[in-house]
């Protein structure tokens, strides 16, 4: 058979087993969202190449502050949180066990993969430097790379465990549930930028990480339990989009919603109100415009690929910057690459960095034939094997995580 043939054969077995009541829309958002990450990473992330050959992290926006506004559009964590709160809504509706067990199974499914992931290149670190001998900092670099993206994990699991509060939140305030988050994060942001910002410990700023993140979630617990009107969703929408134009202009707020190299302040870790503001406006126009999403997703071909994207969840989430190093670590050994291996600054690194997209995906796409097993249930590996996991992952994150 032909791979058109194939395709098309893919596209209607998709199309025929996808059950009429499925929310396209939400897959939809889901799916754009989670492809934001990946696309986000791989145009945001560079590397530079020391004297010893080592590979070390570094970012185009520290050259081209320009570049700021790409974030805008390329953090989409808040509509990942938003479409998860709503989907959560459903699956706690239809629980045929107890919460417990609903829990038990969401937080499976988020493990799994994660912790896969970190055996497997706790068993490969020794292997790039006792065989070829990738040097430590490349393996550091990497490590940290392959870390970056899990602390979201973290974050959704300890939101989702909170479900069945924020169902009853929502049941009682509606939309309402999700203001005291934007205000406490408020609070804190105040306190670490404003007069008394020279008095008040560095730590405090960590407690806008619970809020800032499930403040998205909330409001897509509300919406799952139909407390979101489309009046809500336009004060969402203007009234996110006002308090982002006033943070970035009268209180000087960074432009970027990622950390760039040599900045003070930095906008998502953790969340600051800029991202809430972005987070408010992005759900707005996701609920405005959900109908006309729908519409769009009812064509086939359009369909199949956020069917294949949201199956691929977690494995795209967990693999997509081992992808990216799939690339760089070999190119390192010839010098330095356009666009791969060298330092982001200049108009030709970004034009060759867009080349190189399309060999990471294709990469991303090969692990993941092989990564997607860590997604479902692991009936074959006994205790034995899941404890061993469990410590490879453990070693990995001492290296990640320890000092340099």
């Amino acid at each position: 058979m032909s791979a058109p043939a194939l395709v098309k054969r893919t596209v209607r077995r998709i199309e025929s087993g996808t059950p009429a009541h499925r929310d396209r829309a939400v897959d939809g958002l889901r799916a754009l969202a989670l492809l934001a990450v990946p696309t986000g990473h791989w145009l945001l992330g560079g590397f530079t190449l020391s004297s010893d050959g080592a590979i070390h992290n570094a970012s185009p926006l520290g050259t081209f502050a320009g570049l700021a506004p790409v974030s805008w559009v390329l953090q989409m964590l808040g509509i990942f949180f938003l479409v998860g709160g709503y989907a959560s809504v459903l699956s706690y509706r239809r629980r045929k066990g107890s919460t417990g067990d609903w829990l038990k199974g969401r937080l499976a499914r988020l493990g799994r993969p994660v912790l896969g992931v970190t055996a497997v290149w706790a068993v490969l670190l020794p292997l790039l430097r006792f065989g070829p001998g990738v040097p430590v900092d490349t393996l550091r670099t990497a490590s940290t790379l392959v870390v970056q993206p899990l602390w979201f994990v973290g974050v959704y699991t300890v939101v989702t465990a909170l479900t069945p509060y924020c169902v009853r939140a929502a049941r009682r305030l509606g939309v309402w549930a999700a203001a005291p988050l934007l205000g406490s994060v408020a609070v804190v942001d105040l306190l670490r930028y404003g007069p008394w910002a020279d008095a008040v410990p560095s730590w405090l700023s960590l407690l806008n990480i619970l809020p800032g993140w499930l403040f998205a979630y909330q409001l897509g617990v509300s919406w799952g339990e139909g407390r979101v009107t489309r009046r809500h969703a336009w004060v969402l929408l203007a009234g996110g989009a006002a308090l982002f134009a006033v943070l970035l202009l009268a209180f000087g707020y960074p432009a970027s919603m990622v950390g760039v190299p040599g900045e003070a302040r930095t906008n998502s870790h953790p969340p600051s109100l800029l991202v809430l503001a972005l987070a408010a406006a992005q759900s707005g126009a996701a609920i405005l415009l959900r109908d006309r999403f729908g519409a769009l997703l009812r064509r086939p071909a359009l369909w199949a690929p956020v069917v294949v994207v949201n199956l691929s969840a977690m494995t795209v989430l967990c693999w997509h910057q081992t992808a990216m190093l799939a690339a760089a670590v070999p190119a390192s050994y010839a010098g330095e690459v356009p666009g791969l291996v060298g330092a982001p600054d200049s108009a030709g690194w970004v034009l060759a960095r867009l080349a190189w997209m399309p060999v990471f995906a294709g990469l991303l796409v090969l692990i993941g034939r092989y990564a997607r097993g860590f997604e479902s249930p692991w009936t074959k590996a006994g205790p034995a094997r899941r404890v061993l996991a469990g410590l490879l992952a453990a070693g990995f994150a001492v290296f990640a995580l320890g000092p340099v």
